[in-house]
């Protein structure tokens, strides 16, 4: 780990914040936090609870998120309760996981522009 950028913060089961999060590091949880969370890296523990928007390169999550979820690579364990809409490229949930909400697969190409392109209609594929 001695790369220039690779930092790890940790959240304890203790903490209880309210506020948003950013983070440009990888991002561990096991406490309460009612705001959202950006950040490079999640993982969030089984006694965690988010109340809030999570976005994140990746993402794997144990415990409970009341808001949307946006992450590259998703891996929703069988411990987590979602409640709120989930957006990914690649999508893990394991048997016994809880989520109210619905699914969208992220486009592959980021669009920040305003304006839309109809002409590229993504293609329904199926993961094995």
């Amino acid at each position: 780990m001695s790369k220039g950028n690779s930092t790890f913060s940790v959240l304890g089961s203790d903490l209880s914040i309210k506020g948003d999060i950013k983070a440009s590091a990888d991002l561990h949880i096991d406490g309460s936090v009612e705001g959202d969370i950006a950040c490079s890296s999640l993982v969030q523990g089984e006694t965690s609870t988010v109340t809030g928007a999570i976005k994140a390169e990746t993402a794997r999550l144990a415990g409970t998120v009341n808001g949307s979820i946006t992450a590259r690579e998703l891996v929703i364990l069988k411990t987590a309760k979602i409640n709120g809409d989930v957006f990914y490229d690649a999508l893990t949930i394991e048997q016994g996981a809880q989520v109210e909400g619905r699914f969208a697969h992220r486009d592959t190409k980021p669009s920040l522009s305003a304006a839309p392109q109809p002409a590229k209609q993504p293609e329904l594929s199926v993961a094995n």
